[in-house]
């Protein structure tokens, strides 16, 4: 699932490519991928309206637009975003809705098994959206007091409790893994009982994970590609996740594979995580 660097790198290829850039129409083939809104109302209310901005959201992308209404697109498994310099190809099957542009091009929903959702969000109807969602990791308000805060207040695995939307946004099983290997915290451990000289630690390196990761523009092991079409490149920096039975990078111990918290893959080293 595109956790917060890799729809960061998507918004960011959407503001470059689509501000300024009138919509012309919304073309839905997938109608059951839209959210609060019907393919009909949809056409009505983006039809010439310009990009005004696209930024990330937790794990959903928004486009801003000059109708005061904003795209909110959640691409979880399957979905992308991409912007193309001609037609959209009407062949792809897994065009779920695109935007043809007035200057020529399409921006288009893809979602192969048509998990992920669009919806057409008013002022007030982003106002609730936004909400339920925690603070953002890379915010400088995101600070080691915030996160002690969330981490006292639950007797939950401490992984499960980084991956809680509603306290930290963004933040999914792939970047967990990686932040509690490097700051060395079993991801099993009571989120309460984590000693408060680690919090800081563990502040840290959520924040060095999720940017060095923007940097290479994401992860890719099958689905996500940016709004280019391209595929991230952290992959290759993995340290924890996807490397069950290989050798610890810091000891040298065969890491740990495990479904037990909350049914997610979790990769850990019981040697360097306590």
């Amino acid at each position: 699932m595109p956790e917060l660097p890799e729809v960061e790198t998507i918004a960011r290829d959407l503001d470059a490519l689509l501000v300024g850039r009138r919509i012309e129409s919304a073309v839905v083939r997938r109608p059951d991928v839209l959210r609060h809104i019907s393919p009909r109302a949809l056409r009505s209310r983006v039809r010439g309206a310009r990009v005004l901005k696209a930024w990330r959201r937790g794990k959903a992308v928004v486009v801003d637009l000059s109708s005061q209404d904003r795209l909110v697109i959640q691409p979880r498994f399957t979905g992308a975003v991409l912007v193309s310099g001609g037609a959209e190809t009407p062949a792809d099957p897994y065009v779920a809705v695109s935007f043809p542009l007035a200057d020529g091009g399409a921006f288009s929903y893809r979602d192969v098994r048509r998990l992920g959702t669009l919806a057409l969000l008013d002022p007030s109807g982003f106002e609730r959206f936004d909400r339920a969602l925690g603070i953002e990791p890379l915010d400088e308000t995101f600070s080691a007091d915030r996160l002690s805060v969330f981490l006292r207040s639950s007797t939950q695995a401490v992984k499960k409790v980084l991956m809680d939307q509603r306290r930290i946004a963004g933040v999914g099983n792939i970047y967990a893994n990686e932040a509690l290997w490097l700051a060395g915290i079993d991801p099993s451990r009571s989120a309460c009982s984590v000693p408060q000289n680690d919090v800081g630690n563990l502040r840290d390196a959520v924040v060095k994970v999720l940017q060095d990761a923007i940097v290479a523009r994401g992860t890719t092991f099958r689905d996500f590609r940016d709004a280019r079409g391209e595929p991230g490149g952290f992959g290759g920096q993995l340290i924890a996740y996807g490397r069950a039975g290989r050798p610890c990078t810091r000891c040298g111990t065969r890491l740990v594979g495990t479904h037990a918290i909350d049914g997610r893959s979790t990769v850990f080293c019981f040697r360097c995580q306590s």
